[in-house]
């Protein structure tokens, strides 16, 4: 091998030169990087070369090749190497280098240490460690630590002789160098240590951690702000360890985390790790945090740093220590119950909107929104009270506090949007004043830039706001809201024009067909913006009209807007190849809207378009970004040299970060700021592939899902490779990915079935054995989407995929029936699955790594996590739908854990478990009749509830239960407590509650006519219709009404007259009053009541209709 060739080629990867670095990199790897030669002559660079920096590189690409040459070399080689590796290594002065080394020593004795090999490395390592010079003992510590990244298990007999080590370095007085190295090395060990098979490491462990929290407050006292980031990275690390070794000290240290993140005295990068810590504790140790109590005082805290934020709303390079609070509150909110973290905020933020500085009006809005996402529920029924707060301060004196406002209604709206719809008469006026009054002349250039964020948040405010608004009042909004919206399209802010484009989509969306005449103009103004592409801001552009189109098409339907479709079918492919992942992302979406706009006339765009995404899906995510991802972790904290940059590898949320701009020349002992700026090269575009080329999977694979459901027996011919494509997916490390390409599974099985009922199967029929066989191809594909989930589904850790599976679970029965339960396991692993999550012992409902007898059962839970258990819920419900009456033998399985629900002190787990309860008696039917006396406690309970909505489904289920029921020992007796709770219910304002009372008394005289006074009941019942809200029991009601009269009852009968309105009510818009069946019942009655009273019915135009069709 031409040594002084090859060092020219490593000498030109340090030169700030990128064409050059591109050819010496394609050399290496092409001619060099093959031989083993290359791995000797790299590691003798990094040993003797005189350029630290040709070194540290050496060390960099030999550790690389280890895994691929090592093994290859002699033995007297490999003797050799190891020799002069520990001898360099503990001599090297740059400590760069001195790191880079260390990780090439360890890179060899994982493969050493495994074939029994250089068995007196650790002795040795331990040796440095407590020699007395201390560069032997940094470098002693640090390669320990690298060595427990790659074989940390070997270590396992060792333990109690490191941990002696270690209780005398992590103390060390004249090395913080030292003191760090032990904490990466105990970081490290802790991994590997489980408080159930090894309790003595544990208290060891336990014992030294003071300690370790001593370290990270002495770097931060002494300043060493580069030492503190490690050490905080290190506390990071322990929450993903054995739960135990944190355990005795964990409450101490957030409190220790609470005083760093609101001290000023400090620098805003530890403030801001401390808090960021405080976060991750909340989301991987929620059910410890919650049992703490400390929720209120987290989110008081938070809100108090908020007040730090100023003028930087929108400027994320600053007050660094506030947006971590706003993290910390969407954190709060979505991981503990309200009454730790909405509640204190509520109850604080009056005195913050009222306060006399804008910073404390500001930051108590901010939080307000912030929460939104993580508990929606609650913060709807606190809306009266929000309201006034939310328009005082979008007309405050001080132009941030509004834009503070105008960003949390946004938020509480993407939300709740039916509910910010219902207050659209006031909260749009007020938006439009802000937007008029940033469009005016501005003063000053810092002016022009405020009004400009004022703007963006406006139209997005209006956006969402618009989502809420039924159509026939948002189109009052179109002659108002156009035209401002459409002189922004040509805004000298591009953002402020994607803004506003999103806007008149939303409103377009809300407007529906009212928004026809308008469509032209818009239409005209957005098309010179769909081929743009000259630069990142003009892509952005585009993504929002292409997003904005869809919408449109949507709103207007297929016949107007067919004339756009090619043209911007052509757009949409180019769009894929001009390296903008989020343009790809809207392009994709944009097809699964126009799939639904367009269904079956879809079809010729197919094949580019299944082909398209399909390439999107099988993009790898592995070869060199995988190995740049795996070297990034390794050189966590450390600084390398590339195309004559220094570039700090680094930790952030997303993953691997690099932070660079220090030019080779300059000396190795520079500090570098733990920024995680990203890099301009190229050469790295790839550390942020991974997660890039995973959301862009997220989207395409639901977009996957729109167009098989939409285009229905045309996607058959893709439906194989489109599954085999999914099925590689479903243990995908995106939690997204897993989600998707579940959900996309379910969807593709429910649209087969359809094709397949539709064609040549009979519909499906509750109850096992099957009674109507389906086809093969759906006993294969049925049984590899059942298998692909349950892979997932019994041991996934993220909320989100566990309730999207149970939903995709329970729509599918609802739709397809009991044929998936027949795959071999499937329905003893369902229902095992759905009891440990009623249990909330599943997976993802403990802490990190805390296993099934985690013992904090809280009363309370997140409304993430009610998701969890409530979509649980929704399961069960579909498999007493898909089974029947024979649903039986498995209620008595889950019928404990839903009463428990049902005796909550939590309102709406009462009124959910009640709802769960009611329904699965409407499919058990008569197989409800073992549990009657048992049911009929609990509801008969539950009418008396202090919750309209308890009290309400109480009703549902006590009908449901009198009907279905062969017990009528049983429902008889209770009728008289029934009725006389009924009575109070028919006295309420509450809607549901009254329509769910009516039907119960419909059932119940359905059920046992002659043991109601139905002259008694029957004109009361009348007097509350028609139903007005919860139609579904039209049902009820007219099917009562049509038995009374094929009975010949005279009460009914005489109150003909009073009947036909409500008759022509049901049989009026909207459709959704009746089901079909119901329908096709009551138009036989008036058929039948027009013979026997022509003059009833004749003037009434709508039941004469209803006759002559």
């Amino acid at each position: 091998m031409e040594e002084s060739k090859f060092i020219q080629l490593l000498e030109s990867v340090l030169r700030p030169d990128t064409a050059a670095v591109k050819r010496a990199t394609a050399e290496l790897r092409k001619t060099y990087y093959p031989s083993p030669a290359a791995l000797t002559l790299l590691i003798q660079i990094a040993t003797i070369h005189g350029d630290p920096g040709l070194r540290q590189l050496a060390s960099v690409e030999a550790r690389t090749l280890v895994p691929r040459h090592w093994n290859a070399l002699s033995s007297t080689d490999k003797e050799q190497i190891r020799v002069k590796l520990l001898h360099s290594t503990l001599n090297e002065q740059a400590p760069l280098v001195r790191h880079s080394l260390a990780r090439v020593i360890s890179a060899i004795a994982k493969l050493d240490l495994q074939d029994g090999e250089w068995l007196d490395l650790p002795d040795i390592l331990v040796q440095a460690a407590r020699s007395n010079l201390v560069a032997q003992r940094e470098v002693g510590t640090y390669i320990l630590f690298t060595l427990f990244e790659v074989v940390g298990d070997e270590f396992a007999s060792k333990l109690s002789a490191l941990f002696a080590l270690f209780k005398n370095t992590i103390h060390d007085r004249e090395s913080v160098e030292v003191r760090i190295n032990t904490m990466l090395a105990l970081g490290q060990l802790a991994i590997h240590i489980d408080s159930d098979d090894d309790p003595t490491s544990t208290k060891k462990f336990q014992a030294i951690f003071p300690a370790m929290v001593n370290v990270l407050k002495e770097t931060i006292v002494d300043g060493h702000e580069d030492k503190a980031m490690i050490a905080f990275e290190v506390f990071h690390t322990l929450l993903g360890s054995d739960p135990q070794l944190l355990a005795l000290h964990l409450q101490e240290l957030m409190q220790f985390m609470i005083d760093l993140g609101t001290s000023r005295d400090i620098h805003e990068d530890s403030r801001s790790q401390a808090i960021a810590y405080l976060t991750e504790c909340v989301k991987f140790r929620r059910l410890k945090v919650q049992s703490m109590k400390i929720g209120e005082q987290l989110t008081l805290i938070s809100m108090q740093l908020l007040t730090e934020l100023g003028d930087s709303i929108d400027d994320e390079g600053t007050a660094a220590p506030a947006r971590s609070a706003l993290a910390l509150l969407d954190t709060l909110a979505a991981n503990l119950p309200p009454s730790q973290v909405v509640v204190p905020l509520l109850a604080a933020l009056s005195n913050y909107a009222n306060h006399t500085d804008p910073d404390y009006r500001q930051a108590g809005i901010l939080a307000l929104g912030y929460c939104a996402e993580g508990a929606p529920d609650f913060i709807s029924t606190q809306l009266s009270n929000i309201f006034p707060i939310l328009f005082r301060l979008l007309d405050d004196p001080v132009r941030r506090v509004r834009q503070a406002t105008i960003h949390s209604i946004t938020r509480i709206a993407d939300e709740l949007e039916d509910e910010l719809g219902k207050e659209h008469a006031r909260l749009v006026p007020a938006l439009v004043k802000n937007l008029d009054a940033s469009t005016n002349q501005p003063l000053t250039e810092d002016d022009n830039e405020k009004n400009v964020l004022i703007l963006r948040a406006s139209c997005r405010a209006l956006g969402s706001i618009m989502s809420g608004i039924p159509s026939e009042e948002s189109v009052g909004y179109l002659p108002e809201l156009l035209p401002r919206l459409n002189k922004l399209f040509s805004h000298t802010d591009f953002k402020v024009r994607c803004s506003a484009i999103s806007a008149t989509s939303a409103l377009a969306a809300s407007c529906e067909d009212t928004f026809l005449p308008y469509f032209e103009q818009t239409m005209s103004s957005l098309g010179e913006y769909i081929c743009i592409k000259d630069s990142e801001d003009e892509l952005d552009l585009r993504c929002s009209v292409i997003d904005a189109m869809g919408s449109i098409a949507s709103a207007v339907g297929t016949e107007p807007f067919t004339k756009y479709v090619q043209p911007l079918m052509q757009s949409s492919e180019e769009a894929l190849y001009l390296g903008h992942p989020h343009l790809r992302e809207t392009t994709f979406l944009f097809w699964g809207t126009l799939a639904q706009v367009y269904q079956d006339d879809f079809t010729p765009f197919l094949p580019k378009v299944i082909k398209s995404l399909l390439d999107c899906l099988e993009q790898e995510e592995a070869g060199f970004e995988l190995e740049l991802g795996e070297e990034a972790q390794e050189l966590l904290g450390e600084e390398i040299v590339w195309a004559g940059k220094k570039i700090k590898i680094s930790s952030s949320s997303g993953g691997v970060a690099l932070a660079s701009s220090k030019i080779l020349h300059e000396t190795e002992e520079d500090s570098f700021s733990p920024s995680t700026a990203s890099i301009e090269d190229e050469n790295w575009d790839e550390y942020e592939g991974v997660s890039a080329v995973a959301m862009e999977k997220e989207i395409a694979l639901n977009v996957m899902g729109d167009i098989i459901t939409h285009t229905k027996k045309n996607s058959l011919p893709y439906m194989e490779k489109t599954s085999e494509t999914l099925l590689s997916l479903v243990n995908h490390m995106y939690a997204g990915v897993r989600k998707e390409s579940i959900g996309t599974l379910w969807r593709t099985y429910s649209c087969l079935w359809g094709i397949c009922e539709n064609e040549t199967m009979a519909k499906w029929e509750p109850g096992l054995p099957l009674k109507i066989q389906p086809t093969p191809e759906l006993v294969k594909l049925g049984g590899l989407v059942m298998e692909a989930t349950l892979s997932v589904w019994l041991t996934e850790i993220e909320r989100g995929v566990v309730a999207d599976i149970n939903q995709n679970i329970a729509a599918t029965l609802h739709l397809c029936g009991p044929a998936v339960l027949t795959h071999e396991g499937a329905l003893p692993k369902i229902t095992k699955n759905l009891i440990s999550i009623l249990q909330k012992s599943h997976a993802c409902q403990n802490d990190l790594g805390e296993g099934q007898e985690q013992s904090f059962d809280a009363e309370e839970s997140s409304e993430y996590d009610w998701l969890v258990i409530d979509s649980a819920m929704d399961v069960v419900i579909s498999l007493a739908h898909a089974l029947g009456p024979s649903f039986g033998e498995l209620w008595k399985v889950f019928q404990k854990l839903v009463m428990k629900y049902a005796s909550s002190n939590d309102s709406g787990e009462r009124s959910t478990a009640i709802g769960v309860i009611a329904v699965t008696i409407r499919w058990m039917e008569a197989g409800v009749t073992p549990f009657t006396s048992t049911l009929m406690k609990v509801i008969l309970h539950r009418l008396s509830d202090e919750d309209p909505d308890t009290k309400a489904n109480a009703a549902y289920a006590a009908g449901m239960l009198c009907l279905g029921s062969g017990d009528s020992a049983v429902t008889l007796e209770a009728y008289p407590i029934i009725l006389s709770k009924l009575e109070s219910l028919l006295n309420t304002d509450k809607p549901r509650v009254i329509e769910n009372s009516v039907g119960c008394v419909s059932r119940m005289i359905m059920a046992h006519p002659g043991n109601i006074t139905i002259e008694n009941v029957l004109p009361t019942l009348v007097g509350f219709l028609p139903l007005k809200e919860d139609f579904e029991e039209n049902e009820a009601v007219f099917e009562m009404l049509v038995r009374l009269y094929g009975s010949g009852n005279k009460t009914v009968e005489s109150l003909t007259p009073q009947l036909i309105p409500i008759f022509a009510s049901a049989l009026s818009p909207p459709e959704k009053q009746l089901d079909e069946l119901t329908r096709g019942k009551l138009i036989e009655l008036i058929k039948y009541l027009h013979k026997q009273e022509p003059t009833l019915i004749n003037h009434n135009p709508v039941l004469m209709a209803c006759i002559s069709n």
